[in-house]
């Protein structure tokens, strides 16, 4: 008798989601829920498997049948180097043990208010990160979760987080702060070693024991110990210096690292336009320049005799100073539609390309489009296909009121042209 080996499939069914992206997923909960995981017959994602941007649902029909997503499973986007950003659908309740290892390129990640646990080593290697925020209904970062997140400058625990794992965030060398939230009971060791932090804010009324400097692994550097500012809540620094690994930082303030200390001046969000070609950002506090960040959807390789462009910028950007602290993020996209065109491109006479441009940005949960035609119907949509608000263009712009939460993703439709925004 031939015995031959048996190969577990890993996805059970393949479904595109609204922008035509295909994502793979399993059953889980006796067939009721799905997980998002990868292609095949394999033991890992391949790492060409996901690229771009993706959009997990709330929700997938296959078959005529809804299931809820629910998790991201083990191992999903690992190593998919390709990945620039993921928005997480709001049904999301866990992120798995290495999802997202060595997804190097991922510069975006929004987690739900769903997520409750973020698995070991789920983020580890994502160095393209500068920021992410943990919603307040997680209750535990696995080991190792953001190790290796060079790119993270500041990072804020929740008062939901009640354990930190080993090395959860183990190298991130580029933190200036840390905010360890009133509801953390346990740190584990190394979690924030081999980075030196200038400020560690503990909101922990009650602390315990953590690894020490003197230790094999100890919870911060040898640098953070001696050189950082730990704050602590008021009245609790007597029981800081006498708790083992905590008493060994040198400074130890009460307070937030806010009113005790001189407030640094904040600069002013900038504020992005666009006309006749060329994107401007402005900000009001004198001499601050704006540090930004475009990514291009037709960023494109194949083969073949045509290629269509129809692309879409996402614009990030902020102002910094020095001795100010940098401004909140303005975001946008700029996009060109096809409706009664207008000559857009360079101007010298070299090339001139027929298209109408539209800027979108959102805050507050409403949407304002811009450069539109006066009388133009603007729809916009949740992520399942609502209609969660409409208006018609007056002075060449529209702005639409929505009930959509921020985090979330809306489409937004102009005529014929659909683009995807994340709700501020």
């Amino acid at each position: 008798m031939m015995m031959l080996p048996l190969v577990a499939s890993a996805h059970d069914i393949e479904v595109q989601n609204a922008d035509g992206v295909t994502i793979y997923y399993k059953y889980i909960n006796v067939g009721k829920e799905l997980e998002v995981t990868f292609r095949g017959d394999k033991f890992d994602s391949d790492p060409d498997e996901y690229k771009g941007d993706i959009v997990i649902p709330d929700e997938v029909t296959y078959l005529n049948i809804s299931r809820k997503v629910t998790s991201v499973g083990t191992r999903a986007f690992r190593q998919c180097k390709n990945l620039t950003s993921v928005t997480i659908g709001n049904s999301v309740t866990s992120i798995g043990a290495d999802a997202f290892t060595g997804c190097f390129n991922l510069t975006s990640i929004t987690i739900p208010s769903s997520v409750t646990s973020i698995g070991s080593h789920a983020f580890d290697g994502c160095s393209g990160l500068t920021s992410v925020t943990i919603p307040n209904s997680v209750t535990s970062i696995g080991s190792g979760a953001f190790e290796y997140c060079y790119g993270l400058t500041s990072i804020t625990i929740p008062n939901s987080v009640t354990s930190i794992g080993e090395y959860a965030f183990y190298n991130c060398s580029g933190l200036t702060s840390v905010t360890i939230g009133s509801g953390v009971t346990s740190i584990g060791y190394a979690a924030f070693d081999g980075a030196d932090i200038p400020t560690v804010i503990s909101l922990i009324e009650n602390p315990f024991k953590i690894a020490e400097k003197t230790s094999n692994y100890r919870t911060f550097s040898q640098n953070t110990f001696n050189n950082a500012t730990l704050y602590v809540p008021k009245g609790t620094i007597d029981k800081y210096k006498a708790t083992e690994g905590w008493k060994d930082f040198l400074f130890i303030k009460e307070g937030t690292g806010g009113g005790d200390t001189p407030t640094t001046q904040k600069c002013e969000k900038p504020t992005i336009s666009y006309e006749n070609g060329k994107l401007t950002f402005t900000s009001v506090t004198d001499g601050a320049v704006c540090q930004y960040s475009i990514t291009d959807t037709d960023i494109k390789a194949g083969s073949g005799n045509e290629v269509q462009l129809t692309a879409t910028y996402n614009i990030s950007v902020y102002a910094a100073k020095s001795g100010y602290e940098n401004s909140e993020t303005a975001t946008a996209t700029l996009c060109w539609i096809g409706q009664q065109p207008k000559t857009e491109g360079i101007t010298n006479g070299i090339a001139n390309i027929p298209a109408q441009a539209v800027l979108i940005q959102s805050e507050g949960g409403s949407i304002k489009v811009q450069g539109i035609d006066e009388g133009t119907q603007v729809n916009v949509y949740s992520i399942n296909g609502t209609l969660a608000g409409s208006a018609v263009s007056q002075n060449g712009q529209a702005t639409i009121g929505t009930s959509l939460q921020p985090g979330s993703v809306a489409i937004v439709k102009i005529g014929k042209k659909s683009v995807k925004v994340v709700v501020k």
